[in-house]
């Protein structure tokens, strides 16, 4: 059995003559009929019924017909994904993503990237505080995307382009506000629990930021599981705008005035790699389609 046997036998089916297939394929009719008779001798069975003017498919050819559709799609999927390799495009790219970025602005670039590369794989990976920059450092990601402050230090080795500004809040339930009616202050929540997300990467150094001394703290590995403590009454923290900002609407969470804390971090998001990695040819498309890229604020 052969690729260019299951191609004509696809065709006659479809076309219901060898005149017709053989004028599509550009192939004698005695070719395609003997590709046929070929592949019903090695099935042992036969594909077509010949008794009318149109060739009909038996039901064991109509079973196979089904079969050799999904071979032949397989086979083109194949064939343009070995074009792909062999023009140098990467099987895969990581772009390692800051947790309390909004990934719903680059959607359309995404969807741009997917249909402009569909046999590259995109990984994206999710990352808290230092971590995603920590991923391009050390070469476990191609691109990055994540805040640039005091606690991301970004090295001599990193380029990086702005994409948009965010904002983290410092937010508590009701619940947990009405336990201190004249709240004003970070020591008077010293005894409340501070929910803090845990660095995935080792920039932080085992430091904390906005950590008062003697505050009493749970740590978390991701923002759902803090939101959902922070609306609990569990505890307060800072959260992104963007996850905080339907449970401001709703009444579940209130924001934080406090006089002795930043109530709102700004935070300027920026795509990166590292210099040092020479990025192949879908990494470059889409760095460079993220330095053009117009960002949309939701």
């Amino acid at each position: 059995m052969k690729l260019d046997q299951l191609t004509m036998f696809v065709n006659v089916a479809e076309l219901g003559t060898l005149s017709l297939a053989s004028a599509k394929l550009h192939k004698t009719q005695p070719a395609i009929s003997q590709s046929i008779r070929q592949l019903e001798s090695s099935f042992n069975l036969a594909l077509f019924n010949r008794t009318g003017y149109r060739l009909e498919l038996t039901d064991a050819g109509n079973v196979l017909y089904q079969k050799a559709i999904h071979l032949l799609d397989e086979a083109t999927a194949l064939q343009q994904v070995a074009e792909n390799i062999a023009l140098g495009n990467e099987i895969s790219i990581t772009i390692a993503i800051e947790a309390s970025f909004n990934l719903k602005g680059i959607l359309p670039l995404l969807e741009n990237v997917q249909a402009q590369f569909p046999d590259t794989q995109i990984i994206i990976k999710q990352e808290y505080l230092t971590g995603a920059i920590d991923a391009i450092n050390n070469q476990d990601a191609t691109l990055c995307i994540s805040p640039q402050s005091h606690i991301m230090q970004v090295d001599s080795q990193t380029e990086g382009h702005f994409l948009t500004k965010g904002t983290l809040l410092n937010v508590a339930s009701p619940r947990l506000i009405s336990r201190h009616p004249n709240l004003t202050t970070r020591k008077e929540l010293l005894n409340e629990y501070q929910i803090i997300v845990q660095d995935s990467g080792t920039g932080s150094k085992n430091k904390e930021w906005g950590v008062q001394e003697g505050q009493r703290r749970w740590y978390v590995n991701d923002f759902s599981t803090k939101k959902m403590l922070i609306e609990s009454a569990m505890g307060w923290g800072k959260l992104p705008d963007y996850i905080a900002e339907q449970s401001l609407k709703d009444g579940r969470l209130a924001l934080l005035k406090l006089t002795d804390a930043r109530n709102e971090v700004q935070m300027d998001y920026h795509i990166m790699k590292n210099k040092s990695k020479t990025l192949g040819p879908v990494a470059q498309a889409v760095w460079q389609q993220f330095k053009h890229y117009t960002f949309n604020r939701f």
